[in-house]
């Protein structure tokens, strides 16, 4: 039996129409495409749909870096490192593998900026408004990372940022999160707001992004992860949840098949 095609005019035209008749006038399921035990339909050109069907999230894979020059890498490493540096209570932002995470994400569609607006002009914004530039992420890294190496090399002799010590390298982040250091062809302050919250991001998302390394971030607030059943918990308030944590793929331990 040949599978049903739905084209973008169908799909409209149906969705009007059924909410013009309303939920009274409603038809037997028998009587259209998606009726129960039909084959999976599919959208003109696109990939076949069935219920209940679900996209495996596209992980990280690989050893070193995929995006960063080794100049680039070198500067991410610290500077992450003293957003979010080690301590007794947790691991720093290298450890749990932040660098490989943002390394992964500027490689592939955020990094291209595919949903972001990027089209002029570009005044800049309000926080409230969101990102306003003309770069995707990755340019905005690209073009970033030489001119605050540039800056730093001017205000302390030539040295790299990865070579300062810790409260200088402080201080260069936190004039580019005030704004009061101005870089050439880009906005500091851009950067510093995309950079803090990349190293969030890949500080406490699922392991299988290349960050979150070994789920510490996790254990160390207490979070559970993708546990699939959480209602013994669910009248136990203040209380921690002391399930083992458990990620996309699974924990250390078990086997799949």
């Amino acid at each position: 039996m040949k599978q049903p095609i739905i084209s973008r005019r169908r799909l409209l035209t149906a969705g009007a129409a059924a909410g013009a008749a309303g939920m009274g006038a409603a038809a037997s399921p028998a009587k259209h495409d998606g009726a129960l035990g039909a084959p999976p339909q599919t959208f003109r050109g696109q990939m076949p749909w069935a219920e209940g069907a679900a996209d495996w999230p596209p992980g990280a894979s690989g050893t070193g870096y995929v995006f960063f020059t080794a100049a680039e890498a070198a500067f991410i490493e610290a500077a992450v490192d003293r957003l979010i540096p080690p301590d007794p209570v947790g691991p720093g932002a290298v450890e749990a593998g932040v660098p490989t995470f943002i390394d992964r994400q500027l490689a592939g569609q955020y990094g291209q900026g595919q949903h972001f607006y990027l089209g002029g002009p570009w005044p800049k914004g309000t926080p409230e408004q969101g990102y306003q530039s003309r770069f995707t992420p990755a340019q905005l890294y690209r073009a970033s990372i030489p001119a605050i190496q540039q800056y730093v090399g001017k205000t302390w002799s030539g040295a790299a940022f990865q070579k300062l010590a810790a409260a200088d390298q402080d201080k260069v982040l936190k004039g580019l999160e005030s704004g009061q250091i101005q870089l050439q062809d880009v906005q500091g302050e851009t950067f510093f707001t995309m950079l803090l919250q990349n190293t969030k991001e890949g500080y406490f998302s699922d392991p299988i992004y290349g960050g979150n390394r070994n789920m510490a971030a996790w254990k160390m607030i207490g979070f559970p992860g993708a546990h699939y059943d959480y209602r013994e918990w669910v009248g136990r308030h203040g209380q921690p949840v002391t399930v083992t944590q458990v990620a996309f793929k699974g924990r250390p331990g078990w086997r799949e098949g």
